[in-house]
């Protein structure tokens, strides 16, 4: 008689949790539909749609536009990796704007740039999002011709395209 009597309280609790479960998901589900500001349900979370604007822009730049962009210096290349990262190696004529210390090294770096110039920001590796952070805020700034270049200092790298190391000058 113990054991079926233990089975039972077993099935029971759970058959409990599981009523737990689906009630807390539909009161979830129904908080998120009448919040102002409600999260999608279902949503495109790739790189690209991460880097579209409010507006519907696409702030992804190939690696083709980026080099035609960086050789006659018709663009600034921020670099949003951390200094030591920068410090072993960039794009040449990157400047370094860390996105984890952004709001202590913005004036310095950002002094005296228009907000009409055409700036590139990147960081390593595909899913790294310092970049993106980093050209969200320079818009948020004032910047309105901010591209990303996704995975920028591995493909740049791999393309061959001129690099150098050391402090920014």
């Amino acid at each position: 008689m113990t054991a079926i009597h233990g089975n039972h309280r077993t099935g029971q609790v759970i058959w409990q949790s599981g009523v737990i479960v689906l009630v807390a998901i539909a009161v979830g589900l129904l908080v998120n539909q009448v919040r102002s500001g409600r999260l999608a349900l279902v949503a495109d979370w790739s790189p690209k749609a991460q880097l579209a604007t409010d507006s519907g822009i696409n702030l992804e730049i190939p690696l083709e536009d980026a080099q035609a962009l960086a050789f006659p210096r018709m663009a600034l290349f921020l670099d949003a990796r951390s200094p030591e990262l920068y410090t072993e190696g960039h794009i040449q004529g990157a400047l370094n704007l860390p996105w984890d210390e952004f709001e202590k090294h913005f004036p310095q770096v950002m002094d005296g740039v228009p907000e009409d110039t055409t700036i590139v920001t990147y960081c390593d590796g595909e899913t790294c999002s310092l970049s993106k952070d980093l050209a969200f805020a320079l818009l948020q700034k004032g910047y309105f011709n901010v591209r990303v270049l996704v995975n920028g200092w591995t493909l740049w790298q791999q393309s061959g395209l001129p690099m150098t190391a050391g402090a920014e000058p």
